[in-house]
């Protein structure tokens, strides 16, 4: 796998349109940080980590509206590629859906929102938009 980010988000979004209520995906500390936010930000219900030994896979259930049962994640789109990294600073950053979405950074302070990346005034490495 020579891009476990776009992994990450590929697994989400192909469960998402399936319509599952559970994804499993293989475990690291990026990825975690990542689901950490998604959950903060009320995009996923819940997480959890298991440990099999060496190796750990983070198990995420989705949310989806509990009428119309239309997901939480309408997208989820990578910005920065291996090919082509695209970086922010604090001034330019950018703004998904009018502040209505999230843009989540890989910082010098770790991985963040727009938002949080802001308010510390660093820039970074725009990984993908979630809304």
């Amino acid at each position: 796998m020579t891009d476990p980010i776009a992994d990450y988000l590929t697994r989400v979004r192909n469960a998402v349109r399936v319509g599952h209520k559970v994804v499993e995906i293989p475990g690291s500390k990026m990825k975690l940080a990542m689901t950490r936010i998604l959950k903060e930000k009320g995009y996923i219900l819940n997480y959890k980590v298991e440990e099999d030994g060496v190796r750990s896979s983070i198990k995420i259930a989705l949310k989806y509206h509990p009428i119309t049962k239309a997901p939480a994640i309408r997208s989820l789109v990578r910005i920065s590629k291996p090919g082509l990294r695209r970086y922010t600073n604090a001034e330019e950053m950018p703004s998904v859906l009018n502040g209505l979405g999230v843009a989540i950074l890989s910082t010098s302070l770790g991985l963040m929102t727009d938002k949080e990346a802001r308010a510390k005034n660093v820039g970074g490495e725009v990984l993908c938009y979630v809304y």
